[in-house]
């Protein structure tokens, strides 16, 4: 539980842990590399490993009684997928261990002003991975270095009324990363007692991490959990 003011003070090196989704996406990644990477997560306790779907059932087996979910991305990088096939992808992700879905919107179709139908998609696949497994958790990721300000809004909108539990900045794999003003507006376009809101893209520091949590984010993607945690540690053995 993060602390109601967030700053370097406030925070420990285990809630810091506890708001990371460690990526492993890069597609070169080998299966070896994964696995060290599932590894390094049961040794950090973060709060996910974001594996691509390929990779869930291998990852879910490491990180068995770890206390760190297994979570995989849906639609991804693009989003261009057809609804049937994304609830398709997040079924099997499910049954392969998967408790947590990061899907990205039909982009396209948003900027096309299709809102019923971005938002019956985003519905589509929470209604289906939740009768599936109730507890899963779903984030819906906007790519917002490809948005207007007022499609990032409408995006957060439609997501709340899907029943969407986050809100995520980016993929990592497209023109931009996570940027403090959209951590606001999308905050600010949220209800947080409904839905959360993901960082994620570019957040390689401690010091960007903790700027992120206080523009309001609730979860960080990362790769470099590592390097954020030790020089947590660090630090913290410095002024004790």
């Amino acid at each position: 539980m993060l602390p109601a003011s967030i700053s370097f003070e406030s925070l420990t090196p285990e809630m810091v842990a506890k708001t990371i989704d460690h990526a492993l996406l890069k597609p070169d990644m080998t299966v070896d590399e994964v696995i060290e990477g599932c590894r390094l997560c049961a040794k950090y306790q973060v709060a996910s490993v974001c594996v691509k779907p390929c990779d869930v059932f291998a990852a879910a087996q490491v990180l068995q009684g770890t206390g760190v979910d297994v979570g995989t991305v849906i639609g991804f990088p693009h989003g261009n997928s057809p609804a049937q096939v994304k609830v398709f992808e997040a079924i099997k992700a499910l049954e392969d261990g998967a408790v947590e879905l990061d899907m990205v919107l039909n982009i396209g179709h948003l900027k096309s002003g299709l809102f019923g139908q971005v938002r019956d998609e985003i519905r589509l696949l929470v209604t289906a991975a939740k009768e599936k497994l109730p507890s899963c958790c779903v984030k819906v990721i906007f790519e917002c270095s490809l948005l207007t300000d007022e499609e990032k809004a409408v995006a957060c909108r439609l997501s709340e009324q899907a029943g969407a539990d986050y809100v995520k900045t980016s993929t990592g794999f497209s023109t931009g990363g996570a940027t403090l003003a959209d951590l606001k507006l999308m905050r600010a376009s949220t209800d947080p007692s409904k839905t959360h809101v993901k960082a994620s893209g570019g957040i390689r520091t401690l010091d960007y991490l903790i700027e992120c949590l206080q523009a309001g984010a609730d979860r960080i993607g990362a790769s470099t959990t590592a390097d954020i945690i030790e020089d947590m540690k660090a630090r913290k053995a410095a002024v004790a």
